[in-house]
């Protein structure tokens, strides 16, 4: 089974725009929606009037070299350099989209 998760935005453009810099690839184009693909996770946006802001976008990558390689690129956006988090057994950093969104970039330990 595979899934897709839709975020209405208002900066349609800007945050497809940014989710492409960060290596995400279309996956599907529609009339007003764009499917991104990064890895196995598919995750969509949609224009509107509005935007979804609950939740947190997590990428995961297979060790600490990739989330300190997505810090490198973030710093400006992050809330603070990659840590262990020993409650869950993941190294991890949080970073702000060009919308406000949370986004969180994490690898297993």
């Amino acid at each position: 089974m595979n899934g897709i998760v839709f975020f209405r935005t208002r900066q349609y453009e800007d945050v497809i725009a940014f989710y492409r810099d960060l290596g995400a690839s279309v996956w599907l184009e529609q009339p007003d929606c764009t499917i991104l693909e990064a890895g196995g996770f598919r995750f969509g946006f949609c224009d509107r009037d509005t935007a979804d802001m609950e939740g947190i976008i997590t990428f995961v990558y297979p060790d600490r070299a990739g989330v300190d390689d997505m810090y490198d690129r973030l710093a400006d956006r992050a809330e603070g350099e990659p840590v262990f988090n020993d409650t869950y057994d993941i190294y991890q950093f949080f970073a702000t989209g060009p919308e406000g969104r949370t986004i969180e970039f994490q690898t297993f330990e």
